[in-house]
């Protein structure tokens, strides 16, 4: 019994020191406030910005244009990492553990290699060239080359390697003619 009345004084105590906290007390509906909706809110922080940080955030949302011609100079790697390297365009071999074609028709960008050194702990491969391990992928050739000549980068096209199987058929293990025939003594 004490401790009801205990509960009661100290419920009464912070409805009357913070009006916020009797809200979350108070067990009808029309005691609870409604929270301002998203627009209000929205205004409210628009209004109590500076005006350099409403500009900044302006200029988060707005996109970045770039006045050159040659992109490459705002990819962040270094210009001696991109100015004196070649790349070469390619269209990837077929994977040895398939013996389909598909997922091969595209083509793929990389840089020369240069830097590298077997680090004599694991026996790895180590290189401290950022742009070693950089493949993009382009549906097209011509996707390939317009993207170097964007990013200001001297490039090579290497020819694809096409192979053309000879037809077979099955009955030609059995044909006997002196060029395949095979004694069997």
């Amino acid at each position: 019994m004490a401790s009801r009345a205990l509960l009661q004084q100290c419920a009464s105590g912070i409805s009357k020191s913070s009006p916020g906290l009797s809200r979350l007390f108070s067990s009808k509906a029309s005691d609870v406030e409604k929270k301002p909706d998203l627009a209000q809110r929205k205004n409210f922080q628009e209004m109590i910005q500076t005006p350099e940080k409403a500009k900044y955030l302006q200029a988060l949302k707005s996109t970045i244009t770039v006045t050159e011609e040659d992109v490459g100079y705002v990819s962040g790697v270094p210009e001696e990492h991109i100015k004196t390297r070649r790349v070469r365009i390619y269209q990837p071999a077929k994977s040895a553990m398939q013996s389909g074609t598909n997922n091969i028709h595209f083509w793929q960008m990389d840089f020369d290699t240069r830097e590298r050194w077997e680090n004599p702990l694991m026996g790895w491969t180590s290189s401290g060239d950022p742009m070693s391990n950089i493949k993009v992928d382009f549906a097209t050739k011509e996707e390939a080359i317009a993207h170097c000549e964007k990013m200001g980068w001297e490039y090579y096209v290497q020819k694809p390697n096409v192979n053309q199987p000879k037809p077979r058929s099955y009955g030609s293990n059995f044909s006997w003619n002196k060029r395949t025939r095979v004694s069997t003594k």
